[in-house]
Parts: C-alpha cells; structure tokens; sequence
C-alpha cells in the first residue's frame, strides 16, 4: 500500500522555522534573495522612497478629491493599502519646496542693475570695465555739478547734491576695487565721504556670544550664524555683485530650511487641534495623523500649482487660450484648498457646522501667526548661512 509522505517545508534561512508565506512569522526575514538584477534593486529602492506601487494609486486620488476619507481609514485600522502619512507628507514637502525654490531662482529683488538707467548708481554696480565705470562716474557728477552752479537753487537743495556727489564717487570706487582698479581720487578742495564710522557700524562689530548655560560648541555655533548674518547685510548695502551673491546665498539657505520648519509644525499644529478638541477625547496620535494628511494635501496642491504654473509660462507664447485655461484651473485650486480643510474637519470630527467654521477661523488663525513667526525665524536662519 502506497504511503502519503509529507512534502518538505520550505525552512527560513536565518532561524530555520517552517515558513508560511512569504514572511518568516518568528523573525519577520523575507524569503526573497537580496541577490537580485538591477530592475529590482530600483523597483526596491522606489517603494523605500514612496511605496511606488498600487498604494499610490489608491492614496493620490482620495487625498486631493476626498477631504478626510484617508484619515477615517486609518482611524478605521485600513492601512495596508495607502502610503504612510509621514511619508506622504515628507515626500511633497520636499518636491513642493523644491519646485518652489526653482520658481523664485530667477527672481531679482530690488533694482535690476543690469537695466538700470545709466544716471543711476545701480548702473556704476553693473558696470563690467574700469572704463564704464569712470564714464558713468563723468557723466553722473557732471549732471550734479550743473546743478549745484545754479545760482537759483537754494542752499539746502545745494548740501543734498554735494552728498549725492558722494554717494556716485563712494559707489564708483567701490566698483572699481571689485575690479581691481586704481580709485577715483576726491576732487581739490572737497573733502572725501568719511568712511571711518563704517568700521563702528554694527555689522562690523566683533560677534561674542556668552550664554553660561549653553554649552561652548552650541555659542560657537550662534556666533558663527550671527556673523554670517552681519556679512550679508553689509553686502546688500554695497550693492552690484556683491549683493546679488547675498540674496542668493541668503535665500538658498531659508529654502534649505524651511521643509525642517515645517516638519517642526506639524506636532504644533497637532497640539492646536488637541486643544480646540479636548472634550472629544482623541488621542493627540489622531490629532498628527489629521495635521499629515492636511498637510500632505497642502504640499501636494502646492505642488500641482508650481507645475501647472511652469506649463502655463511655457505655452503662453504659443497657445494663450490653453495658458488662460491653466490659470482658471489654478484659481480653482486655490479655492479648493480652504474649502477641503474645512470639510475635513468637519467629517473628521463630527461637530455641527457653526462649531466647525468657528474652529476653524479660531484654529487657522492661531495657526497662521504661528507659522509666520516660524518663517520668519527660518529667514534669519537662512540668513546667516
């Protein structure tokens, strides 16, 4: 008679436990081999990144369209099938920021020297030669010298062109030590801008930071950041290039800041909704899984909006109707983002609309002075690097 033997069972490789599934359930090692071709090793290194799999789908869709239904569903315990709050929000904080950042690249603040009139001194900042320079000087304080010799123009009108004078000179030797030139010497007679209160200004003080009960490495570091911050201040005030340096150094350093600012709002925005809803009795765990996916919704329609705002750029020479079009879509989009955080909200935690609307004026407004006051110290980070 013939006899059923069992079939060998497939054991884990690192405690040898009879394996059910593709999971060992004693030490949790997968059974695949880590040995694998280059395709998998991206497909592996997607899904770290953002789960790049049917989870997307499935998260995407709800979390623009449907204020709150992911939220429920994780409060609900279905989870397996949507990214991970954290990372939802993490991922577009970074590529919203980041699409942010390449929108304000070109963006000049202040007066454009390079199409600055040539009787100003933005065009003695944007001069390239030493020649252009001394040109520009000629004629800036040949226009001030005919109108000082008017004998109609009163005495006080007279002082203000003589410091207007030298300001030109100040700006233009100052150009032309960045090129290297000899300077323009004060003409006979006329005494030269004083520059020796410059070195008493408070940019060029020595930065000393004493906080006993910091330790050494951390005033150091405040010292440094405090001292990079005067240095840049004193090179917006000299113009040119080297304020054009300042505000790109300064504005890189507030963007490489800002997605950790925000990071740092997220529990704060979830202590708010702790304390407008404190008789609700949720655990501030909920309140952080409602501020990630509120914020993830932020960040992914800020998102949406830089793109849409990169097509309509690019197709408004080309096809105007299409560019209106985008811009209608993106006037929409703002209006929608408001309008969701309320209705989710208000799903989320099932109050009457006049409580609702209430809290959330009360709620967004606490938050709104919050989030300014945490910019603005992202800016004087960003500003001393």
């Amino acid at each position: 008679m013939n006899e059923l033997t069992p079939s060998p069972a497939l054991l884990c490789a690192n405690c040898g436990t009879a394996l059910q599934g593709e999971f060992c359930h004693a030490c949790g090692q997968s059974i695949h081999s880590v040995l694998r071709p280059v395709s998998h090793m991206l497909e592996d290194a997607g899904d770290l990144f953002l789960h790049m799999d049917e989870r997307i789908v499935h998260t995407l869709p709800p979390l623009y369209t449907k204020p709150g239904f992911l939220t429920l569903e994780y409060f609900s315990g279905r989870r397996i099938r949507y990214v991970a709050p954290f990372r939802l929000m993490f991922v577009f904080c970074l590529l919203a920021f980041f699409f942010v950042h390449l929108a304000f690249s070109d963006v000049r603040f202040g007066d454009d020297d390079e199409a600055a009139p040539p009787d100003s001194v933005g065009a003695i900042h944007a001069a390239k030669t030493p020649e252009d320079v001394r040109r520009l000087y000629d004629a800036q304080i040949g226009e001030l010298d005919a109108a000082i010799a008017n004998p109609d123009l009163p005495a006080a009108a007279k002082k203000g062109l003589e410091l207007g004078q030298d300001v030109v000179r100040d700006a233009a030797n100052r150009r032309l030590a960045e090129l290297k030139a000899d300077p323009i010497p004060a003409p006979v007679g006329h005494a030269a801008p004083a520059r020796a209160g410059d070195e008493r200004k408070w940019t060029h003080e020595p930065t000393v930071v004493d906080i006993a009960w910091l330790p050494d490495v951390v005033t150091r570091r405040i010292a440094v950041g405090i001292g990079h911050f005067k240095a840049n201040i004193a090179r917006l005030g000299e113009g040119g290039e080297a304020k054009a340096e300042a505000l790109k150094r300064m504005g890189e350093g507030f963007f490489s800041v800002l997605p950790q600012t925000m990071l740092v709002m997220i529990p704060v925005f979830a202590l708010i909704l702790k304390l407008f809803y404190a008789f609700r009795r949720r655990l501030y765990m909920e309140h952080i899984i409602v501020a990630l996916h509120s914020h993830a919704f932020l960040f992914l329609s800020l998102l949406l909006l830089m793109v849409l705002g990169f097509a309509k750029d690019a197709i408004r020479p080309h096809a105007w109707p299409a560019a209106s079009l985008i811009g209608l879509v993106q006037g929409i989009m703002w209006v929608w983002m408001p309008v969701y955080l309320l209705i989710m909200q208000k799903r989320v935690y099932r109050q009457a609309w006049p409580m609702t609307i209430l809290k959330y004026w009360l709620i967004g407004s606490v938050y709104f002075w919050l989030l300014l006051f945490a910019v603005t110290v992202a800016f004087f980070i960003g500003a001393s690097h």
